[in-house]
């Protein structure tokens, strides 16, 4: 196993439907169980709106528009699957997307390998539901405005 350090680039889609829910992750990857937003690893060559409209559409199948830029974590994150790598993670608002999406009524925390993904409404969304540190700063960040 290498321990080369390295930098991770994440990018991650806050997608907001017309009741202005947000949509949620509820993953299960070799044995971890974790919530975050949707969203995924940079691959080389790629843009970050790229990146987010294909992970996106491999996730959702959906084709989004990609909107401003919300979040860039601004404090040294370690990897909570790759402890040499420092992640950096760009959050992007997604309003636009073109079709309906499939979300299922499944028990948190998921513990079968896969992708569930869940509507929470704002005032229901909290820090406690998100498993990352990142992404905790992000919702608290969503519900301060």
């Amino acid at each position: 196993m290498s321990t080369e350090k390295r930098f991770n680039l994440r990018v991650y889609g806050i997608v907001k439907n017309s009741e202005g829910e947000i949509l949620i992750s509820d993953e299960c990857r070799n044995g971890h169980s974790f919530t975050k937003f949707p969203g995924g690893g940079l691959e080389a060559g790629e843009g970050l709106t790229e990146c987010l409209k294909r992970e996106l559409k491999e996730e959702l199948d959906i084709n989004a528009t990609i909107g401003e830029l919300f979040y860039v974590n601004d404090f040294y994150q370690e990897s909570a699957f790759r402890k040499s790598d420092q992640l950096i993670s760009f959050y992007f608002g997604v309003s636009d997307y073109s079709s309906v999406i499939s979300t299922t009524n499944h028990t948190v925390p998921v513990t079968e390998e896969g992708e569930n993904f869940r509507w929470v409404s704002i005032d229901e969304l909290s820090t406690e539901m998100m498993t990352f540190r990142i992404d905790k700063v992000v919702v608290e960040k969503l519900k301060s405005l």
